[in-house]
């Protein structure tokens, strides 16, 4: 359980340090995409992801290692250990969010770090290197607060929603039943890559809703989901039940982001599409 007495200066402290985190290993990326041989680029496609998702990693495992050697580590490119799970406060992040549209040179990727204590995420920093913006905020009860570097301003999840939902979707996973989702609920289908880009989308008012099925792991959610919290925005699985953070398996798959108003008809209408026969 979480200590109601955590002290407000130290939170502000972890919030600083994963906004310069996730800050510095976006400019890192932003280095790798510019760095040319012979005025060609010197790495493309694959190879060109491999080698920003390990700068990223590098970077920021050495600043959690120096900063909170005593606390653990969950990163999407370093190899996973039980020892992570005997920590109250587990630094969760993905050095590179993304990494198919980077690879690309697209614009909708992001770099996650967040802190998870006692399993639930209570800070987080999403940058978004190619738009110059760097998200944060906190969730923890009490010490609320969010904000944003960069450009744009950022919306709460009780400021009105588009008469005509705006559904952020990935790119890349939209099986049958999304199209439904989309159909049923009146919306429009909005697709991007990277879950912190996404969204993002809908926190600097670019979309309304985001939903997700499969594939997703906890270090794809849990800065995201620490700063739409952070803002009221309802935050889920796909039944309405709440994520977990620094389980043995970090698989959590589901995704559920919007409005609380809205959420309660989202997850009826997701049983249902999901239900549904294709077609």
């Amino acid at each position: 359980m979480i200590d109601p007495h955590l002290d407000p200066a130290a939170l502000e402290r972890d919030l600083q340090f994963a906004i310069r985190a996730a800050r510095g290993a976006g400019e890192r990326a932003l280095a790798v995409l510019a760095e040319s041989r012979d005025g060609e680029p010197r790495w493309d496609g694959a190879l060109l992801g491999d080698v920003a998702d390990q700068a990223c990693d590098g970077y920021l495992q050495g600043l959690i290692e120096g900063r909170y050697p005593d606390d653990g580590v969950l990163s999407e490119e370093t190899q996973d250990t039980p020892e992570r799970r005997s920590h109250s406060r587990v630094w969760i992040v993905d050095p590179l969010d993304g990494t198919k549209e980077y690879a690309a040179r697209l614009a909708d990727w992001a770099v996650h770090v967040a802190l998870a204590i006692d399993g639930a995420p209570v800070l987080g920093a999403v940058a978004l290197p190619m738009q110059r913006q760097t998200i944060f905020g906190v969730a923890l009860r009490g010490h609320e607060r969010a904000g944003l570097e960069g450009e744009g301003s950022l919306f709460r999840g009780d400021t009105p929603a588009a008469s005509r939902p705006r559904i952020a979707l990935s790119r890349s996973h939209t099986p049958p039943w999304v199209a439904q989702f989309v159909e049923r609920m009146g919306g429009e289908a909005l697709h991007a890559g990277s879950v912190g880009h996404k969204v993002g989308m809908l926190l600097l008012g670019e979309a309304d809703m985001y939903v997700h099925k499969v594939g997703l792991k906890e270090w794809d959610t849990c800065a995201p989901e620490a700063i739409a919290r952070s803002l009221g925005w309802h935050v889920s699985r796909l039944d309405g039940t709440p994520h977990t953070y620094n389980r043995a398996d970090p698989r959590n798959h589901e995704l559920l982001v919007c409005r609380p108003a809205a959420a309660e008809r989202a997850i009826a209408t997701v049983r249902e599409c999901l239900a549904a026969p294709t077609r």
